[in-house]
């Protein structure tokens, strides 16, 4: 997204419809220089479901977690 208000267009949907949701890391992209995230949604009260699917992902996808794109030139 090229502005923060453009992020909110996707983002404010879940907070309108009371949803929990959470951003977690989905790698980079092609480039290989910046970070991609990945928007979860789950349903009325599925706070700790959404908690827990999030924890698995953070455990799978563990190596680009930690990765670090290259400083710019």
């Amino acid at each position: 997204m090229d502005t923060y208000h453009r992020w909110m267009e996707v983002a404010l949907y879940a907070t309108f419809a009371g949803l929990p949701a959470i951003s977690v890391p989905a790698g980079f992209d092609q480039a290989g220089r910046l970070p991609m995230g990945l928007q979860l949604i789950g349903k009325p009260g599925g706070e700790r479901e959404l908690l827990q699917l999030a924890a698995i992902h953070e455990q799978l996808m563990a190596d680009v977690i930690c990765r670090r794109p290259p400083e710019p030139a």
